[in-house]
């Protein structure tokens, strides 16, 4: 099967919990944009990768000029976000054709591997859908709360060893996410897996990576400082 490779990188948030005026996408890591480091990782991984950015509408303008300063010079379809990460998703998979394999990735997650990307899309030969998933090390425990916001046991017990962090990149055939983001939105779509699952596309997962993780706070942003000075 000899199809062609897409990234649609979604940065369309406007990164509240970072705390920042400046969405946490457009964040200096060690000398580049998050965003920037996390195009470079597909792109180091698939150099014929086509890339459509999904950005905050208020900042395209903003991401054109600092790839012309920075000499960032990757040709990428720029899109306008949406109202939800759903609507966002449907927006860029307009510029996505049938017969090929779509990665749908965060853009502020800069820190996974070329291996992973490249093994990831050479299982998409054999499947449908491909989700990264890392295990539980945490123990779990399920919470109710109390009319004053208090919270209390509810007496479930939770089996880790079932249960699993979903990380990007997650890749599908193109034409099996166009046909799912057809659907109306739901409020429990909060990836592109549980937009696939429930209009019946099969899911399979691949063992994802520790350092794959997503800046949301100022704290990931140093430990993803400190993972860069580590690991490369």
């Amino acid at each position: 099967m000899d199809r062609k490779k897409y990234l649609v990188v979604t940065a369309g948030g406007s990164g509240l919990r970072m705390g920042t005026a400046l969405p946490k996408q457009f964040l200096e890591l060690e000398g580049r944009a998050v965003l920037q480091r996390t195009i470079e990782r597909f792109r180091e991984a698939c150099p014929d990768i086509q890339v459509i950015t999904v950005l905050p509408e208020g900042h395209v303008a903003w991401w054109r000029h600092y790839c012309q300063e920075k000499g960032f010079n990757c040709p990428q379809r720029l899109v306008k976000g949406g109202i939800t990460r759903f609507h966002s998703v449907r927006n860029a998979l307009e510029y996505v054709p049938d017969g090929a394999v779509v990665a749908i990735h965060d853009g502020v997650r800069p820190l996974l591997s070329v291996r992973l990307i490249r093994e990831m899309f050479d299982r998409m030969e054999s499947v449908r859908a491909l989700i990264p998933v890392v295990p539980t090390v945490d123990t779990l425990a399920v919470l109710d709360r109390t009319g004053d916001g208090a919270l209390k046991d509810s007496g479930e017990l939770v089996d880790r060893s079932r249960v699993f962090g979903v990380q990007t990149p997650q890749m599908f055939r193109s034409e099996d996410l166009k046909a799912a983001y057809a659907q109306g939105f739901d409020t429990l779509f909060t990836d592109d897996a549980s937009v696939a699952r429930r209009y019946g596309i099969p899911l399979s997962y691949a063992a994802g990576e520790r350092n794959n993780i997503k800046l949301t706070t100022q704290e990931d942003l140093l430990l993803a400082e400190a993972i860069l000075q580590t690991c490369g």
